[in-house]
């Protein structure tokens, strides 16, 4: 008994030493994981005490904002290119960057029976507008113009595209019926415990180069200890599952 009592003592101590010395981490995260880092926060805050500060958007705009010095500490992209280019701009601090997630692309549309299970609805070309996002900007609408040109219809759906800044804003597109349908991340169709609405196409992998998603220690978090345990977070196992449920591969 003195010695449960003992260890029931010095786990009180450490959850209040967590609460003591709780802290904020500001993270620049790309549009697509915005929905799973939401989910995966609640899990880092109840275990650690840390808290996030979210800013979202499209990883080629958040990573001009930290070249230009917004205050960001983590910064989770949708690719690897942007981490590893701040990192060797001096941005980000060496030895930090890893694949934290594996995407998936999926052409979605709001209306039921819109999109086929083989997407052969982007050769028919019965619609208006194909929403997809900025290819500069958000490495889904790279992937999703590499679709397209695998398909050889660069040509023939050019007048259609509707570009989104963002992939969130590519989403938008769709679920307002301002396009017919649009590339987006599978991870935005899926809300855990509810079915996918509209209809979609997943596409396959090998149609486009693989969406790996690299997060990096930005300088301006180096010391601060909330920044350095959201990363390690990450790649714990609750931080795994959740990104499972959001489509995401290892």
């Amino acid at each position: 008994m003195p010695a449960l009592h003992r260890l029931l003592v010095l786990a009180a101590l450490a959850l209040a030493s967590t609460a003591a010395h709780a802290g904020e981490v500001q993270v620049a995260v790309a549009a697509n994981f915005a929905g799973a880092l939401g989910k995966i926060g609640e899990g880092f805050t109840a275990a650690t005490g840390h808290r996030l500060k979210l800013s979202s958007g499209a990883t080629g705009k958040l990573r001009s904002q930290i070249v230009a010095g917004a205050p960001f500490e983590v910064f989770l992209a949708a690719d690897d290119a942007a981490p590893k280019r701040l990192e060797a701009e001096g941005h980000a601090v060496p030895g930090t960057r890893f694949t934290y997630a594996v995407g998936r692309l999926a052409l979605w549309s709001a209306q039921p029976g819109f999109v086929d299970a083989q997407g052969a609805v982007l050769a028919k070309g019965r619609f208006a507008h194909l929403a997809v996002g900025n290819a500069r900007l958000a490495p889904y609408g790279a992937a999703a113009a590499e679709v397209i040109a695998a398909q050889g219809l660069t040509q023939a759906l050019a007048p259609k595209l509707v570009t989104g800044e963002s992939i969130a804003q590519t989403y938008q597109f769709v679920a307002t019926g301002n396009a017919e349908l649009g590339f987006v991340a599978w991870s935005q169709l899926l809300v855990p415990g509810k079915p996918v609405g509209g209809s979609h196409w997943l596409v396959p992998a090998a149609l486009h180069a693989p969406i790996r998603q690299d997060a990096v220690l930005l300088k301006a978090g180096e010391k601060n200890p909330a920044a350095l345990a959201l990363l390690a977070w990450l790649k714990s196992e609750p931080a795994r599952q959740v990104m499972q449920t959001f489509g995401y591969g290892p």
